[in-house]
């Protein structure tokens, strides 16, 4: 299937409810595993993308919407939310978190 042709987009699971609640009968289907993981990607570039757009005041609900994703991302992937904090907390430890702040701009 190609990414840019796909008609719909993923929605969080009470979207459909709360159509229905507004009075109006949405137009669903549930996606195959193989779309499920693409169109979650797909989703995940949305949020990023919403974040980057958005002010101080609605960011952390769009970082938490980004969250949200990767959750289940990962989730779809076969790692829960613990497994997906060693990971992280690993890459950190070997590597650093981004606390300090600091910028690369090359090497002599």
């Amino acid at each position: 299937m190609d990414r840019y042709s796909k008609v719909g987009k993923l929605v969080r699971d009470r979207i459909p409810q709360i159509i229905r609640e507004d009075g109006a009968e949405p137009v669903i289907y549930t996606a195959a595993p193989e779309e499920y993981r693409d169109r979650l990607r797909d989703k995940l570039g949305e949020e990023v993308a919403e974040f980057l757009e958005a002010d101080d005041e609605s960011a952390p609900e769009e970082l938490a919407d980004v969250l949200e994703v990767v959750r289940a991302l990962a989730a779809d992937l076969g790692i829960d939310a613990n497994q997906l904090e060693k990971i992280r907390e690993a890459k950190e430890g070997e590597r650093g978190g981004f606390t300090e702040r600091i910028v690369w701009t090359g090497s002599r």
